[in-house]
């Protein structure tokens, strides 16, 4: 679960990590209020789930409370790389010296939790990487022994630190590690961690991420749990498979997680275009089927369904059926394109013939297929 940039300052402000004072508001009359309380220049940005804002325009730059809500005005009720802007951060200008790149986040490859630091704060982390492979400081940590000092040391002598910020550098880290630990974070960065002209460190900016399997143990969060999901991704969460919205025009439905992205590689392969990850499950029933089939259907991304199922414990006549109930419940009449191998194939095919869905044995001419279907 993804935390608004104000939620993830509360917490950083209740564990002493220094943020700028701030006010959420959702209105320009309350921005102009923040504003003055506030006092002096302020920063409006708008609370959005979805990175790279800045470049989108969703942090802009007032003088006064008049200039704070006619920014607020143009800013509210806008889309932000499709999230709507329901609120906004009014928050003291800081005067920064040097923008730093500091966080927490989880290690799939190594199974443990790392430290992330670069002296290139301010800049998505992603194109950092691709960029600037050297710049980025990782710091593998044990967690049986969690965050030692040595590491933040190692840090600021390697970002060119000045020594009288050492301690605070150091009170920081130790904050984030706890409130990973504590929260069940999967990710807990400030970006940009910012040395100030007063010769402080300040975190200008932050964003948190809580385990979603995690959110059991933390009531204060359950409801709001889950709302960055669209209404596809909930409904998929209801009834039990995995799935992910992309931006391509090719619906893409699957059992099993490794042949859904060897599905989704050779469309791609082909000049095709994926709309989404989704992937059935191993021994998904004729309902589960239908509801996930729906949701392709449905959605005004997908021109095409491409279906690729091998069967194990997965019958394809159950596929089969739950296709035929999808294409009932829905009247769609989207071009479906299956490919069935496996358990119960003929009569898989044999129920999907009669409703005169074309059948493909090689999945490559099954791709080649739908690619077509969805240019035309």
């Amino acid at each position: 679960m993804k935390l608004y940039e104000y939620e993830a300052k509360e917490i950083a402000r209740k564990y002493g990590i220094p943020v700028p004072p701030s006010i959420v508001a959702s209105s320009p009359e309350d921005v102009y209020r923040a504003a003055e309380e506030i006092g002096g220049p302020c920063v409006i940005k708008a609370q959005v789930l979805v990175g790279r804002r800045g470049l989108s325009g969703g942090i802009l730059f007032a003088d006064s409370p008049e200039q704070a809500k006619s920014v607020a005005k143009k800013l509210l009720g806008t889309k932000i790389r499709g999230d709507v802007v329901k609120s906004v951060l009014v928050e003291k200008k800081v005067c920064i010296k040097r923008e730093l790149y500091l966080a927490l986040t989880v290690d799939r490859g190594l199974r443990r939790p790392i430290l992330l630091a670069s002296s290139m704060g301010g800049v998505e982390i992603e194109e950092l990487v691709k960029k600037y492979p050297s710049a980025l400081i990782k710091i593998p940590i044990d967690p049986f022994y969690g965050i030692t000092p040595y590491m933040s040391r190692v840090i600021a002598v390697k970002l060119g630190i000045e020594k009288k910020l050492w301690k605070s550098l150091w009170k920081i880290i130790d904050a984030s590690w706890r409130i990973m630990v504590e929260h069940d974070m999967e990710l807990v960065e400030f970006n940009p961690l910012a040395t100030t002209c007063e010769g402080e460190l300040v975190a200008l900016d932050a964003k948190m991420i809580i385990d979603d399997n995690s959110i059991i143990k933390h009531p204060e969060f359950k409801d709001r749990a889950f709302r960055e999901y669209s209404r596809y991704e909930l409904l998929a969460k209801k009834h039990g498979f995995s799935y992910v919205e992309l931006d391509g025009d090719i619906g893409i439905m699957c059992n099993g997680a490794g042949l859904t992205m060897a599905t989704m590689d050779v469309v791609r392969l082909y000049g095709g275009d994926p709309a989404n990850f989704l992937d059935i499950g191993g021994g998904a029933r004729r309902e589960r089927v239908k509801e996930a089939a729906k949701i392709l259907l449905e959605h005004p991304k997908t021109r095409v369904l491409l279906v690729n199922i091998f069967g194990g414990i997965t019958r394809c006549d159950e596929v089969a059926m739950g296709l035929v109930e999808a294409l009932k419940e829905t009247s769609s009449r989207k071009p479906v394109i299956v490919r069935l191998l496996g358990t119960n194939e003929e009569e898989g095919k044999r129920i999907l013939s009669n409703i005169g869905i074309p059948m493909y044995t090689e999945l490559d001419d099954a791709v080649k297929k739908a690619i077509e279907l969805a240019k035309r």
